[in-house]
């Protein structure tokens, strides 16, 4: 099953890049890391453990329009461990992401290759191994003091403070963000601190992510803008020393 959906990747992606000339974003990356992760799930027989290191090949004018790319690789192992942990995979190590250039791929593929780390001790098995893995919890980063007023279809307004950890913003469950908005998509967007700032990322939406009226990917956000997801608004304020959330 999984060689076949790569196939239809490949047959629906490599004419759509010629055609339109689409640029490859972040998102697209990290959901092939995340395929990756699943591909190799149950590995060495110890069950939910997953790959931890992953070499990400792309063509090299993707990778040279993408981020820097020890930045992008950072983001790109802290998001596939956020997946990690939402699933309650078993990693034996923090995720490693290292980009490669490869100039046989078309531009727009990308060619994950996934590994295991070996066990931190030799003696011990892969039989035994589920003593000895887990999964790492996300370190905690430098966010700007903000806090998110919610403003949702028919709900009172809400105020959510964005206080380090990333937000996922959707219908689906385990987002930290839930919306009842049937115009969202389960994993719609997400925000996140980088380097002091706010990021906002859409996740591949259905009906895309708005910042004061323009369709956006990934922004980074200031105090007075206005978010649109479906028929929700989320205007980023300024926090007051003391702020907290309040439902």
């Amino acid at each position: 099953m999984s060689r076949v959906e790569r196939f239809i990747e490949r047959l629906v992606e490599r004419p759509s890049a010629r055609l339109f000339r689409t640029r490859l974003q972040p998102i697209q990356v990290l959901r092939r890391i995340e395929r990756a992760m699943e591909a190799g799930r149950d590995a060495g027989g110890t069950r939910g453990l997953v790959p931890d290191a992953f070499t990400v090949h792309l063509h090299p004018t993707d990778l040279a329009a993408l981020l820097p790319a020890e930045e992008l690789a950072s983001e790109l192992a802290s998001g596939v461990l956020s997946f990690a942990r939402a699933h309650g995979y078993a990693l034996r190590d923090r995720p490693r992401v290292t980009l490669q250039p490869d100039p046989a791929l078309r531009p727009g593929e990308v060619d994950v290759h996934a590994a295991v780390s070996p066990p931190s001790d030799p003696t011990v098995s892969d039989a035994h191994a589920d003593s000895g893995t887990r999964v790492f919890e996300v370190p905690v980063v430098r966010a700007p003091q903000v806090v998110i007023e919610v403003r949702e279809p028919g709900r009172a307004a809400r105020r959510i403070a964005m206080s380090g950890p990333p937000i996922r913003i959707g219908r689906a469950p385990e987002c930290e963000l839930v919306l009842k908005d049937s115009r969202a998509s389960r994993r719609h967007a997400r925000l996140h601190a980088r380097d002091g700032v706010l990021v906002l990322t859409d996740l591949g939406s259905t009906n895309g992510t708005r910042v004061n009226g323009h369709r956006v990917t990934e922004m980074v956000l200031g105090a007075g803008d206005r978010i649109q997801i479906g028929d929700t608004s989320l205007v980023v304020e300024a926090a007051a020393a003391g702020t907290g959330a309040r439902s």
